[in-house]
């Protein structure tokens, strides 16, 4: 888990996390999902947020499973004192599985050898597992062709008591456009191989497709368990098409700064690596202490938003890894004062749509990449 800072320390940049938007978005996640369970999903640490105070807030709000992608995070969760249905999915072979399936971690497996695998770690209580089919994304699971192979192995490890086939997944690949056939083509083969797998028996207690866009606007994919990451952080998986208020959520995450210094330049000036932006007149500048070692795209540079004073400005010259500079214009500005990169957009700042439409990227990177050096404040606007 990142760092939280005490909000009296001075700091030269945060990330302040509300956990009252992520236990609001929770909310509206379930709702829109009602008649399935809702697994929140928290890998790469809660997105940038925070892996453990997120799944603390989302517990609350009352998700009955939440996600993890590797190992470590779900037994960092476990080690931190959840003690409810944590699903993990990525795994390499010769990872410690004994440890997750001691810890009651539900475990996929997406080819026979990972059967195998799981098979060899289990000890004293039988692996839960999810079996993954390849619908179309041609990532993890096994193509309809081997899914066959895949539930014999399986049915073998459960008839001697080794493991407990506890689902079937997928993953749709273009659930962000909700019109695209990938969607139906996907949903239809998913649908086919629950059937192959109640031909060898299997009845699977539950049955998971959906991520945050198909959560929101796919209900055809519900089966009993949907499993939103992006939309959890009031972030929309459909960018400006759909942004996050007609959906009903709350952006948890503002990204701040403490002007490191502010200088006059005059017209003709150059600023920073290769001289990319030459001021067109005598501006005002601030030197932030972010840069793309603290996760700001350097894609973003000479365009990257920022509020200062009231207004929108924009970064100049290229981010360097510590720093990058904002033009102020005519602002009155001095060392110390706070600007802010992103927010929820309430109040006029950049949100982190804006910086991926900088970056020419998705809302998800802008969030997950912000490294360690920035702490994360946590605080509860509705208590």
């Amino acid at each position: 888990m990142t760092m939280s800072t005490p909000e009296s320390r001075p700091v030269r940049a945060e990330a302040v996390v509300d956990l009252a938007a992520i236990r609001h978005n929770v909310g509206t996640l379930r709702a829109r999902a009602e008649g399935a369970q809702l697994m929140t999903v928290v890998k790469a640490d809660g997105y940038g947020h925070g892996m453990v105070p997120v799944a603390r807030a989302a517990r609350e709000a009352g998700a009955d499973w939440i996600g993890a992608a590797v190992l470590e995070e779900a037994l960092g969760l476990r080690a931190a004192g959840d003690t409810g249905p944590i699903f993990c999915w990525l795994t390499t072979p010769g990872e410690p599985l004994a440890d997750a399936i001691e810890a009651g971690i539900d475990l996929s497996a997406g080819a026979p050898w990972e059967i195998d695998e799981v098979v060899a770690g289990v000890r004293d209580r039988p692996a839960r597992v999810h079996l993954k089919i390849d619908t179309g994304m041609s990532r993890g699971g096994a193509v309809p062709e081997a899914w066959p192979a895949l539930i014999r192995a399986a049915v073998r490890a459960q008839a001697t008591g080794q493991i407990e086939i506890k689902g079937i997944w997928s993953h749709l690949a273009s659930s962000d456009e909700p019109k695209s056939p990938a969607n139906e083509s996907q949903l239809a083969t998913f649908t086919e191989a629950i059937e192959v797998a109640e031909s060898f028996g299997i009845d699977a207690e539950f049955k998971h497709l959906a991520n945050s866009g198909a959560t929101l606007a796919l209900p055809e994919t519900h089966f009993n368990l949907v499993r939103p990451g992006v939309a959890t952080y009031g972030l929309s998986p459909f960018g400006h098409a759909l942004p996050s208020s007609e959906l009903g959520l709350r952006p948890a995450m503002t990204l701040k700064a403490r002007l490191a210094m502010v200088k006059r330049v005059p017209a003709g000036a150059g600023v920073s690596y290769g001289l990319t932006w030459t001021a067109p007149r005598p501006s005002t500048l601030g030197l932030i202490p972010l840069g793309y070692g603290d996760g700001l795209p350097r894609h973003a540079s000479n365009g990257g938003p920022v509020q200062a004073y009231g207004a929108r400005r924009a970064i100049v010259g290229r981010i360097c890894m510590d720093q990058c500079v904002v033009n102020l214009e005519d602002d009155q500005a001095a060392a110390g004062d706070e600007v802010v990169l992103f927010g929820p957009g309430a109040s006029g700042e950049p949100t982190a749509d804006d910086w991926a439409d900088a970056a020419g990227t998705i809302n998800y990177e802008i969030v997950t990449r912000l490294g360690v050096r920035i702490p994360r404040r946590y605080i509860d606007s509705e208590r």
